[in-house]
């Protein structure tokens, strides 16, 4: 084996490992912040992971996985952020073991919300 093929072997494991994680936390964590902030941390991470791992094992691959890679991280921010927004607009409370800093959303508009 080559060197560059180890090397994308192991960031294929890392990147199944680290998803993997990821899943685990979305089973354990108990409300759909916690979830979220796990769900995008580690499907960056590892889909990161899986692209390197296949622009190097894979010929051809590098323009199709760095255009991901750049999308991933284009997108999954602003995908999060839309998520927590519409989980928060909705009412969907926390765990009752953390403590909510913001005010409610009539507070912050100015408006009631119907």
């Amino acid at each position: 084996m080559e060197i560059r093929e180890l090397l994308g072997l192991a960031a294929l494991y890392f990147g199944v490992a680290f998803s993997t994680i990821g899943v685990i936390g979305m089973v354990r964590l108990p409300d759909v912040y916690t979830r979220l902030h796990a769900s995008g941390k580690v499907s960056t991470l590892g889909l990161w992971g899986i692209l390197l791992g296949a622009a190097l094992l894979l010929e051809g691959v590098w323009p199709r996985a760095v255009a991901l890679a750049v999308f991933l991280v284009l997108v999954q921010p602003i995908a999060s952020h839309a998520i927590a927004a519409a989980a928060r607009r909705s009412g969907v409370p926390m765990a009752l073991n953390f403590r909510d800093d913001m005010p409610p959303i009539e507070e912050l508009s100015g408006t009631e919300q119907p």
